[in-house]
């Protein structure tokens, strides 16, 4: 019989973080997030989408044998402003057995019930710069640090749940060597020269720092007409701005500003992460950190992030300019792989973006979701 538990001291939530360490142990293809940084994600002292968002954790046992988790989260901008009668649900994980869950997404669907939400869907975070979707397909390929890895028997539990895909996502690679200069060399300066434009490149971080609220305006108007879309808020860019920026490398961070020193376009780029997290273990100190710092400068692969383009200059030719700067940039670090963030399969605008570098699907993940009217 399984027993669901809720979370509620410091120790349930240590549990809550440690369990996918035991399901996915010796898995070459799962990469183990930072312990410390994921309890502070989960932290609404320290975490400021609590201040919008609300969410509680649950542990699934047999016996004294912890078997699964679960969070179920409600965005309540999403739910109020966007008028989506959203129950969120993440970071779900559990061994091959349809009662445990079935118990934990049972537990999910009672909460929208009693909130009076229409429908739940996941696996997604609590905003869109967090983990999403169940991998469908690329078991035999290596996860990255801002992906969810999971078993091939999920897509069973969640479908036979009831659940039916909602939004289907791509994820992509392609060879550094695949980005001919030939393609956007000469439209790089014919872009820059229409539009009135200026590449800006970085060296330090501190210098990044003064254009990044910029950066996240602009993403959220880039990304404010896909379904699902949940804008950052001033708090959140504070936060995201203090983690992450310092930590990015400021050389794979690139924008495109107009005269007045406006940014039209933006992109971040990542040194891969996933070898170092994997001998990490978890664990910072005190290998760690050595690990994550050695990817930091001499990782050969890279993870397209993040990019955002103003929306009055998409379908501009503005693509030219980054891919030019970046060419530059992965020549010199002699990088090889280039790896994309999923993709939703709906957004066509960023598919046309990459064509001319030869990608190669190599996982696809689902979002599921399910009715929880009553009728």
């Amino acid at each position: 019989m399984v027993q669901v538990k809720e979370v509620i001291s410091k120790a349930d939530l240590k549990a809550f973080v440690k369990f996918p360490f035991s399901l996915y142990n010796n898995n070459p293809y799962w990469v183990p997030p930072i312990i410390k940084d994921e309890l502070e994600s989960f932290d609404r002292t320290k975490n400021p989408v609590f201040q919008n968002a609300e969410a509680r954790f649950f542990l699934a046992y047999k016996g004294k044998t912890l078997v699964g988790r679960v969070a179920a989260i409600i965005n309540w901008l999403e739910v109020n402003e966007q008028q989506l009668k959203k129950m969120r649900f993440g970071w779900f994980d559990f061994v091959d057995d349809m009662e445990v869950s079935k118990a934990l997404l049972d537990q999910v669907s009672d909460i929208g019930i009693a909130q009076d939400l229409e429908y739940m869907e996941g696996p997604v975070g609590f905003s869109n710069l967090d983990k999403v979707g169940v991998l469908i397909e690329g078991f035999d390929h290596i996860g990255t640090m801002i992906t969810w890895y999971n078993h091939s028997y999920y897509q069973k539990h969640y479908e036979t749940y009831g659940l039916v895909k909602e939004k289907e996502y791509l994820e992509n690679k392609f060879k550094a060597a695949a980005a001919d200069p030939k393609l956007f060399a000469k439209a790089n300066v014919l872009i820059k020269k229409r539009f009135g434009l200026k590449a800006l490149n970085f060296t330090k971080s501190s210098d990044i720092m003064p254009w990044v609220d910029q950066m996240f305006d602009l993403f959220n108007s880039s990304y404010a007409a896909l379904s699902s879309f949940v804008k950052i808020t001033d708090v959140q860019k504070e936060y995201f701005k203090k983690k992450y920026i310092s930590f990015i490398n400021p050389e794979y961070i690139k924008f495109v500003a107009d005269s007045e020193n406006q940014l039209v376009a933006f992109a971040i780029v990542m040194p891969s992460f996933s070898r170092a997290l994997q001998k990490a273990n978890g664990k910072l100190f005190p290998m760690g950190i050595f690990h994550l710092l050695q990817a930091k400068k001499h990782s050969k692969d890279v993870i397209f992030y993040l990019i955002g383009i103003r929306p009055e200059y998409q379908n501009k030719g503005i693509t030219a300019v980054i891919f030019n700067e970046y060419y530059h940039t992965f020549k010199e670090k002699g990088i090889v792989n280039c790896i994309r963030t999923p993709e939703l399969e709906e957004n066509t605008a960023i598919r046309q973006m990459w064509k001319h570098f030869n990608p190669v699907t190599h996982k696809r993940r689902r979002t599921y979701k399910k009715s929880l009217k009553t009728n």
